[in-house]
């Protein structure tokens, strides 16, 4: 798997993106939190592709908060990629970048819906645990926090 900084506004990203953003709209309608093309693009968010020979597997991206806080934002495999390892691939290089830039730690949102289980357990699995809402976020049914100290 390689995994490449890119563009979310890129035409081959499109329809993932496309997809992704419906799929969670359907299931949380107004309480989904994952961003468009534009808030991927933003200045404090960098943006990764993963590509299995010339096939996208995936996306996944990290928002700075602050010096020592990174968000892991718009997680997602392709349907084609389910189960092959491509959100694996992506977490870990999100992990291993927070730590190259020092962060303390990384948090994340998510939904609660059953959805979102593969990637709860993907997280909890990488060693993520249940925290409060963090930055702008409000707790509500519809989704839950999580975040990873990396100073262990």
């Amino acid at each position: 798997m390689d995994i490449r900084q890119d563009d979310p506004k890129a035409p081959h990203v499109a329809d993932l993106l496309a997809h992704h953003l419906e799929e969670l709209r359907s299931v949380m309608g107004e309480h989904a939190q994952a961003l468009d093309a534009s808030g991927l693009s933003a200045a404090s968010v960098t943006f990764w592709t993963a590509w299995h020979n010339d096939m996208l597997a995936g996306f996944g991206a990290l928002k700075q908060l602050d010096a020592t806080h990174g968000e892991v934002k718009s997680m997602r495999a392709a349907p084609t990629a389910r189960r092959t390892g491509a959100g694996r691939t992506i977490l870990n290089h999100i992990i291993a970048e927070g730590r190259k830039r020092g962060y303390a730690r990384l948090s994340l949102e998510t939904g609660t819906a059953p959805l979102h289980a593969p990637a709860v357990s993907l997280y909890r699995s990488a060693g993520f645990v249940s925290c409060g809402p963090f930055a702008d976020y409000q707790a509500s049914p519809h989704n839950q926090f999580l975040t990873l100290d990396l100073l262990r």
